[in-house]
């Protein structure tokens, strides 16, 4: 194991490596998901051909279902890339302003808000109190995103004032959710079936609502518990969808990433609104952030983590090169997984 390691170090140095050695090397590293344990899927991008794809371990311990490249796990906060480019569409249409000041949409906030536009709620600049801070510890009803705004309804105040600094607020994008259907007149998670997933072939991602389209393929969130996995895969804040209640797949986010290269479905002028800095971050490899999307040197990226679930998406544009991976279990975050996996092709920040 000691021999792999230090040949995948070598490597991330030179980008030297035949096909067979690099998969090696990352069956290697995943062997912690290997197994009858909660799993992971593995995809590497390059010029938008899977050059590596994987998964491993499973998708579901109870039936023993194995994951797969067409395995749907909760994609927690990369879920915020589809929030914002549904804004940023709805911007195309002409039916609201990033600018516009959130209050146009959500009139029932607290004065407080007065200052907030969308473009605060987008760049995480909102100063938007954590919702997840205001839920009752004893409560066991799940949370949406309009109790998300109930809870804020109550709260005349912020953590600074709007555009002053940076603090990341799922708040703000379970907020942007209800913007979403308010300006374009469609439940959000339809909005996002019929402007998204279906015009770019996405045929299993999902929103998931209780009563909506069952999610197909589902991978089940495990954490470990006292030495055993136990299934930990939904918690009260799970049936927020603005902020991470969108399930999907190796194969469809393959298909979301070739998107982002030309004009299918945003514009050359949104696409470079989400990639653009919007505000500066004092958080580890995210230099600014844009709009869904955390942004460090030429790496775009977004990592998911919510009850059961760890997930990183980087994409690396000058090189054309994007690495995915997802896991429905609790911990390691995949982050550096992730990073040192894209240094097998070269692709750095």
């Amino acid at each position: 194991m000691k021999a792999i390691w230090l040949l995948g170090v070598l490597l991330m140095t030179t980008g030297d490596a035949s096909a067979a050695t690099r998969e090696s090397i990352i069956d290697a590293w995943m062997r912690d998901y290997t197994g009858r344990v909660p799993g992971a899927s593995v995809l590497v991008l390059r010029d938008g051909a899977p050059v590596f794809q994987r998964s491993y371990g499973l998708a579901d311990l109870e039936a023993g279902v194995v994951a797969s490249s067409t395995t749907n796990y909760r994609l927690a906060s990369v879920s915020k890339q589809f929030t914002a480019a549904s804004l940023l569409l709805l911007a195309e249409d002409g039916a609201l302003s990033v600018d516009d000041p959130v209050k146009r949409w959500l009139p029932s906030l607290p004065a407080a808000a007065d200052g907030i536009t969308l473009r605060h709620l987008l760049s995480h600049t909102s100063g938007l109190v954590d919702y997840e801070d205001l839920v009752p510890a004893e409560q066991t009803r799940q949370v949406h995103d309009a109790d998300v705004l109930r809870l804020l309804e109550h709260e005349d105040r912020l953590y600074f004032p709007a555009g002053s600094d940076y603090r990341y607020s799922n708040s703000g994008y379970a907020l942007l959710a209800l913007v979403v259907e308010r300006a374009s007149g469609q439940r959000y998670a339809t909005f996002l079936q019929e402007r998204i997933f279906t015009p770019l072939g996405m045929t299993a991602t999902r929103a998931r609502e209780d009563d909506g389209p069952a999610v197909t393929d589902r991978a089940y969130g495990y954490s470990r518990v006292e030495g055993h996995w136990q299934r930990t895969d939904q918690s009260t804040t799970s049936a927020v969808l603005g902020d991470g209640g969108i399930y999907s797949s190796l194969e469809d986010l393959a298909r979301w990433d070739a998107a982002l290269y030309d004009d299918r479905l945003l514009s050359a002028t949104s696409r470079a609104l989400a990639f653009a800095p919007a505000t500066a971050t004092p958080e580890p490899d995210v230099a600014h952030y844009g709009f869904g999307w955390r942004l460090q040197g030429g790496m775009q990226w977004h990592s998911g983590e919510s009850i059961g679930f760890r997930n990183v998406l980087l994409r690396f544009p000058a090189q054309r090169v994007t690495v995915i991976v997802l896991s429905n279990r609790d911990a390691p975050e995949p982050y550096a997984l992730a990073r040192r996996i894209a240094g097998l092709w070269d692709a750095r920040p």
